[in-house]
């Protein structure tokens, strides 16, 4: 893009070792961000159900309430399967094959994170406002996070594709 070399390219000179340690400590520092938001989001669900005004939910918001909890309980394990694997892979000569494997965990994780989020959401304002707001407030950070999490990256991907195809 602006005649840098790719840092992830040769001219790093690192060996496959020091490349999938490399790429283990950036998943790990992601993966640090990601619990932290997801746990603060369980606790926050977990509480929930001990509000007074908790009973005033519906069939139909109890429903979306119990839905959350699950998404946030899949995320969470989702997001800390890397930590465990790792775990049980140490000093088996495995490094690559964690990253590979903890790269899909945590791509799975984020998906997860952002459904339990809009569906929190959607719980939230349809508590508040009703199921109609439940369902423009959900639609909307749906949208909002497609942009952000899959449009915007993969546009930055194409761009330095097509970037890189001029330079040849």
């Amino acid at each position: 893009m602006d005649g840098q070399p790719d840092p992830d390219g040769d001219q790093r000179h690192e060996t496959a070792t020091e490349r999938a340690d490399r790429n283990w400590d950036e998943l790990l520092q992601e993966l640090r961000v990601t619990q932290t938001g997801i746990q603060i989001l369980s606790g926050f669900l977990l509480t929930l159900p001990f509000q007074q005004r908790f009973t005033a939910l519906d069939d139909s918001l109890r429903t979306v309430y119990l839905v959350a909890v699950v998404l946030a309980t899949v995320s969470t394990g989702l997001v800390v399967a890397p930590v465990a694997s790792h775990r049980l892979l140490f000093r088996k000569h495995q490094k690559t094959a964690l990253v590979e494997t903890s790269d899909r965990l945590a791509k799975l994780g984020l998906a997860f994170v952002g459904v339990t989020v809009v569906v929190v959401l959607a719980l939230v304002f349809g508590f508040v406002l009703g199921d109609t707001a439940a369902f423009v407030a959900g639609g909307a950070v749906l949208v909002v996070f497609v942009a952000l999490w899959l449009v915007v990256p993969m546009l930055v991907l194409r761009g330095a594709r097509r970037e890189s195809g001029h330079r040849r």
